[in-house]
């Protein structure tokens, strides 16, 4: 998450350089060689089963074995390696019948130096009413890139910040694409430019506002790639205490899925994050789910943040159990979800 890098390093563990990782290995489901994250678990927020069985840790192994690779160089933002990234997304989304929000995926970012473009898909809703209200659902894409080197890497690949959170919403994108059983719209939002100072979801959010669409809530998705250590939920809220939506989000799970984790609150998280654009033009509930708790992952910024220290099976429960959450908040009947 951005803009508290300073810290991060003070309170993150000492973390070594990882070996590389090739994306050129077929996947096993039980055993993804070559995509080194972890399938068996043995957490108890580890690898377990949801009731949705939509995704699957090769499924995600594949998404992440592309996002996090050494051929996207890091993703700088207005890079080559990005550039990439948004053509992989832009043809997982068409794939799915999600449409381009704007005349085409890519859309510009008019205040960045560098030409950088988020990358924003749409699937109308199907209920004639609620398909005039928008359900965004976020993550940025870029990361670092070249940075100095640990050893002989110099490749700050991204993993965990953000290949997880841009692999979630990319297979919520292939869930509702397939199954179009949002009644609400949904507008899926890939930001460039986190990394520079939240530009990417400041920009798409200005523009949408200057459009006065009827904006429900903001949900985005950030460093999700391993679970939580001693939790009694999978997934934490920044922002948790301002809103409701922990409670929906674990009334539509049917368990508790978010929970509140007190170095969020302490670190401000809640600002610090592509969800906060939103808040600021629309006032309307706009929140990051995470499991990153600063004690579960030490390669935050630098070139450990691999492949290889992912959580495969945790993330596809993630994605799993977050499915029935999003389809509960696209179909309520009233918008639930509101600000203390």
């Amino acid at each position: 998450m951005k803009q508290y890098l300073s810290l991060l390093f003070v309170i993150l563990l000492t973390s070594c350089g990882s070996k590389k990782i090739s994306n050129e290995v077929e996947l096993n489901p039980t055993n993804p060689k070559g995509l080194k994250g972890s399938v068996v678990a043995t957490n108890p927020n580890k690898g377990q089963s949801s009731k949705i069985g939509f995704t699957s840790p090769s499924e995600v192994g594949k998404l992440m074995g592309f996002l996090a690779s050494d051929e996207l160089q890091g993703r700088d933002s207005g890079s080559e390696g990005i550039a990439k990234a948004a053509t992989f997304i832009e043809g997982i989304l068409q794939e799915n019948g999600v449409r381009p929000y704007f005349v085409s995926y890519r859309d510009t970012l008019n205040n960045f130096d560098k030409v950088a473009y988020n990358v924003v898909g749409v699937l109308e809703g199907n209920d004639a009413g609620l398909k005039n209200e928008y359900i965004v659902l976020g993550a940025h894409y870029d990361h670092i890139g070249i940075i100095s080197p640990e050893g002989d890497d110099e490749i700050a690949n991204g993993a965990n910040d953000n290949a997880s959170g841009t692999s979630t919403l990319l297979e919520l994108a292939r869930y509702f694409g397939k199954t179009k059983s949002n009644k609400r719209s949904i507008i899926f939002a890939f930001f460039s430019a986190e990394e520079k100072g939240l530009l990417g979801s400041r920009h798409l959010a200005s523009k949408l506002k200057g459009e006065s669409i009827d904006l429900y809530a903001m949900l985005n998705f950030e460093m999700v790639g391993v679970p939580m250590v001693g939790k009694d939920h999978l997934l934490y809220l920044t922002g948790y205490e301002l809103s409701n939506l922990a409670e929906v989000s674990n009334k539509y799970a049917g368990e508790k899925i978010a929970g509140f984790l007190p170095k969020a609150k302490e670190l401000g998280l809640f600002k610090r994050s592509d969800n906060y654009a939103f808040h600021q033009e629309f006032n309307v509930p706009s929140q990051t789910y995470s499991t990153f708790d600063f004690t579960n992952f030490g390669h935050y910024h630098k070139v450990g943040d691999e492949n290889e220290e992912m959580d495969y099976g945790h993330m596809a429960n993630v994605i799993n159990k977050m499915i029935p959450v999003v389809m509960g908040i696209a179909n309520a009947p009233e918008k639930e979800i509101k600000y203390n």
